[in-house]
């Protein structure tokens, strides 16, 4: 793919308003929600009428697959074109991937959905393949990083595929469809509940803080920028990378952990044994397995299992090759608890130095895999934990309304948004939107009000118009929820997946047999899945409609208040 493509724009844009090309959609669009809604005998103008905006939570393939099941029903309900924005996180940004990469793909979705449905339930990745792109990533980019590594080997193989594409390929591609966002947050400002910084959208068409308006050309994503001015050219962001570091929170930090482990272990094992032996020196060969074996212990260790056979084989294979790591293998041998655990910082500190004398290994020998290089990078990164490193494009400005820890950072590291609300509420609540509803997707399977109840109190505390949340006393939750705020404040539907109308008794059935971590689906995962996303929408059509009436009335009314 061509990498060579430069920025759109060289500078920062610091400004609430909406972009010119996002303004330019929205007014072609208005013409196509007033055809939907005419189709329903719904009547109003274009100063009434609604603005609509859906959001797809995470959830792993289960999003995925739900939130494509939910468009392909609204699609099939004549509701689809009533939609101005589609906004997702994690699982649900892998579905919007896959939809945006078709042009115009709302006016085709049969077909996309079949190729989708076929892609996941069908294709696969090859090692190789995974190797070759991890490679790529890490000779590619200056802010090599987990997400790098967890695109390359993890959401490859859920999705089934290596998406090259560029995000800003998807320019003009969807003049039939809702305008797209990506959803991350700025890892750094997570931890301060009241930082409004910390929510940041992706566009085909700009990225930025979407709550205090700073924005850059969605080319220059990666770009090194000093005072608002780009100083350094770096290659544009492909869509997997996208869909990887959108996608990175489907489970706790200890079982990714030991998912990158294992994918490098597998990626080892295929590289070692498609790798002639007289094409390497002895002591290459002694390397491979040296770290092989290192990422055997950290699995171990990760699994409380007794390291103590993984120490013995690196005392082998280190013996008279190097002193001062075989010195610390006996070290670490020796701290191995009566319950058979090593401590996780002595295990990092060899870790690191075991990845370091491997480093000089291959230098010295003039070995130059690049393959095997980013596996020991990538190995050094989960140590460290680095994830989405970014250069920061507000590095070095002045901008009243951002945090000053932005500004005077030379690196911000993004991640899913997942990991801090499941839900992208906040890149709809951006008050130059005008969003008047809200279809909330709900595809967690823990508490069914989590996300829709904390975006009710984040925006009480940063004084953002939302309704009032009162979660239903029901035993099991129902498929269809309301809530009304006053005139400022979108009306909120929220939607389980799971819920007592399409399960009929059996939620937690469902919810077993589609946990967040399940790497692949059968084709009949796929469609029974298919089936009760579009089913919240099946049975919740009239609803759904009458809602939009009374969003139109409300716009109505409010306005002959101001006359």
């Amino acid at each position: 793919m061509d990498t060579s493509r430069t920025c759109e724009s060289s500078e920062v844009r610091i400004d609430h308003s909406l972009s010119e090309v996002e303004r330019q959609h929205l007014a072609r669009r208005t013409k196509t929600v007033l055809d939907c809604l005419d189709q329903h005998d719904i009547s109003c103008s274009e100063h009434d009428m609604p603005n609509i905006a859906v959001l797809g939570s995470g959830g792993g393939l289960r999003a995925m697959v739900g939130l494509l099941g939910s468009l392909s029903q609204l699609k099939e309900e004549g509701l689809l074109d009533c939609i101005m924005y589609l906004s997702g996180v994690s699982g649900s940004t892998w579905c919007m991937a896959s939809l945006y990469n078709e042009p115009n793909w709302s006016t085709k979705l049969k077909t996309v959905e079949e190729n989708i449905v076929q892609r996941l339930a069908e294709g696969r990745v090859s090692w190789s393949q995974m190797g070759q792109k991890l490679a790529n990533y890490y000779a590619k980019k200056e802010n090599f990083s987990l997400t790098d590594v967890w695109a390359a080997l993890i959401v490859s193989n859920m999705v089934n595929e290596i998406d090259e594409h560029k995000l800003t390929e998807q320019r003009a591609n969807y003049t039939n469809d809702p305008y797209p966002i990506y959803t991350v947050i700025d890892k750094q400002c997570k931890y301060d509940r009241l930082n409004a910084d910390v929510w940041f959208e992706i566009t085909p068409d700009e990225s930025g803080y979407s709550l205090p308006g700073a924005f850059v050309d969605s080319s220059c994503l990666e770009c090194q920028f000093e005072n608002g001015k780009k100083v350094k050219e770096q290659p544009e962001i492909d869509m997997l990378y996208l869909q990887g570091l959108c996608g990175s929170a489907i489970a706790d930090m200890e079982d990714i952990i030991e998912y990158l482990f294992e994918a490098l272990k597998h990626l080892m094992i295929n590289k070692i044994g498609s790798t002639e032996e007289s094409q390497t020196s002895l002591d290459v060969q002694n390397g491979y397995q040296v770290l092989l074996q290192l990422v055997e212990l950290n699995l171990c260790v990760l699994r409380k299992e007794d390291p103590t056979d993984y120490l013995q084989k690196m005392k082998g294979l280190l013996k008279d090759k190097h002193d001062e790591i075989e010195r610390m293998t006996v070290r670490l041998e020796n701290k191995v608890t009566s319950e058979k655990t090593i401590s996780k910082e002595e295990l990092n500190e060899y870790t690191l130095q075991v990845c370091s004398y491997i480093t000089d290994l291959f230098t010295k020998q003039d070995f130059w895999d690049e393959i095997w290089i980013a596996i020991v990078r990538a190995i050094e990164r989960i140590v460290h934990w680095i994830w989405g490193t970014t250069y920061d494009y507000l590095y070095g400005m002045t901008v009243k309304d951002i945090d000053p820890s932005i500004l005077h950072s030379k690196t911000r590291e993004y991640e899913d948004t997942a990991a801090l609300l499941n839900s992208p509420y906040f890149s709809v609540l951006r008050q130059e939107r005008k969003i008047d509803l809200i279809i909330s997707l709900d595809f967690g399977v823990g508490d069914p009000f989590e996300s829709v109840v904390k975006t009710a109190q984040i925006c009480e505390e940063l004084q953002i118009p939302f309704p009032e949340v009162v979660p239903g006393e029901d035993v099991e939750p129902l498929d269809f929820y309301v809530f009304r705020g006053h005139s400022k404040a979108p009306t909120v539907i929220h939607i389980p997946l799971f819920n007592a109308v399409n399960c009929k008794g059996e939620i937690e059935k469902w919810k077993d047999r589609y946990c967040t971590f399940k790497s692949h689906y059968s084709y009949s995962d796929i469609t029974d899945l298919l089936g009760k996303a579009g089913l919240n929408i099946k049975n919740n059509k009239e609803k759904l409609l009458k809602e939009i009436e009374n969003v139109i009335k409300e716009k109505r009314t409010s306005k002959l208040g101001k006359i």
